[in-house]
């Protein structure tokens, strides 16, 4: 009786399981065949789970200024790439390369790269 109960509990498992691999967004929003490089004041870090964002402010030479919303990995990610919840604080200047949005929508990316205004790189393809 108890085998019978493990077997039943284990093959359920083995159902639910995809459910939760899938419940994470795909990359596929991002053109990856493409990479601009922003230059901006650092308005936000937020060092949170599942994404960890930077939201910066960019002042284009022939407009209004832009806030970005920049995707990053997982903060257990970006910790093991050097990164910490004091790496980027607001006010901070970064020039930063871009995946941008297959829309072609400004305001949103991927981070590719950070650089500090010294030319300090933080982490790696974050």
């Amino acid at each position: 009786m108890i085998a019978k109960r493990l077997f039943l509990l284990l093959a359920s498992s083995w159902l639910v399981l995809p459910l939760t691999l899938h419940a994470h967004h795909s990359p596929a929003m991002f053109d990856f065949q493409k990479q601009m490089t922003l230059t901006g004041t650092v308005r936000l870090f937020q060092w949170t789970n599942p994404h960890s964002y930077i939201q910066l402010v960019v002042k284009p030479d022939d407009g209004p200024e832009q806030e970005w919303s920049l995707e990053m990995g997982t903060n257990v990610y970006l910790y093991n790439l050097g990164w910490r919840p004091s790496t980027v604080k607001a006010g901070d200047t970064l020039t930063v390369t871009v995946v941008p949005l297959r829309t072609g929508k400004p305001g949103a990316g991927r981070l590719g790269e950070a650089k500090t205004a010294e030319g300090k790189t933080l982490g790696a393809n974050p």
